[in-house]
């Protein structure tokens, strides 16, 4: 269950958020817990999760170890301050500042040099969806980015489902749907790396997810956990979450 906190929360906002959550989920050994906050915060989530089985990760990285490009941050960086996850090609990133299938692959490798764990985003907009175009989309989003990675450093990413139509619109992608689509990522995944590794591959929803909608959403064969936006920075929320995953897989 992974926590993007987007452009939201102060070191001091970060540090009382880790002191109300930790507590609560001290006992939730049946998945792993990432939050990723904003760069600037990276150190102060590192520092609050220590003791604790919560890994932190950043929400993009560059390409590039290191060098004259203003305002990225790189792999050895993040890894430097104590992240292990990275969250790469998120759809507001495709969006706003025109990530491309061929940089989301760029990035990914580049997370893997660096011993990073990469959550990579594939998603359709709400107007793909309407046109019937969803398994097109995420059929060119794998041919045009990932499909390119060897099979040892496709055994260690993770794929993220998020409907861009769901995302903060009202909309709602409904338990059958989703699981509907995380299949459909995996039998893509099948295609290029064989179905053996790509059941291995873990496959999180990410769209809207809240207390309400996550047990349903956990009992789906097909969905592996989730990539959760505003309710991962409410503590109580966000322990109800990451909950449904133990109670919708059986565990407990």
């Amino acid at each position: 269950m992974a926590g993007n906190w987007k452009m939201y929360k102060t070191a001091a906002e970060t540090a009382a958020f880790f002191d109300k959550f930790k507590p609560l989920v001290e006992k939730s050994d049946h998945c792993d817990i990432v939050i990723c906050p904003t760069f600037p915060n990276l150190p102060a989530a590192v520092d609050a999760a220590k003791g604790s089985a919560i890994e932190i990760g950043g929400q993009n990285l560059f390409w590039e170890k290191e060098g004259a490009y203003t305002g990225e941050v790189s792999g050895p960086m993040l890894v430097a301050v104590g992240a292990r996850w990275v969250i790469i090609g998120h759809s507001e990133r495709r969006h706003y500042f025109a990530e491309t299938d061929q940089t989301v692959l760029k990035r990914t490798v580049a997370a893997l040099a660096a011993g990073l764990h990469p959550i990579v985003c594939v998603g359709e907009r709400i107007e793909q969806r309407e046109a019937g175009k969803t398994e097109e989309v995420l059929h060119d989003q794998f041919t045009g980015g990932i499909s390119a990675l060897a099979p040892e450093q496709f055994a260690k990413i993770v794929i993220a489902y998020e409907p861009v139509w769901a995302i903060g619109t009202g909309e709602k992608c409904d338990d059958e749907e989703a699981n509907r689509v995380c299949g459909l990522v995996r039998r893509l995944l099948a295609q290029v790396w064989g179905a053996e590794k790509a059941q291995g591959v873990r496959v999180l929803y990410g769209g809207s997810v809240d207390a309400q909608n996550a047990p349903g959403l956990m009992r789906q064969p097909e969905v592996d956990g989730g990539l959760v936006g505003g309710k991962s920075l409410i503590a109580d929320d966000f322990e109800k979450i990451v909950r449904a995953a133990q109670q919708g897989k059986g565990m407990g």
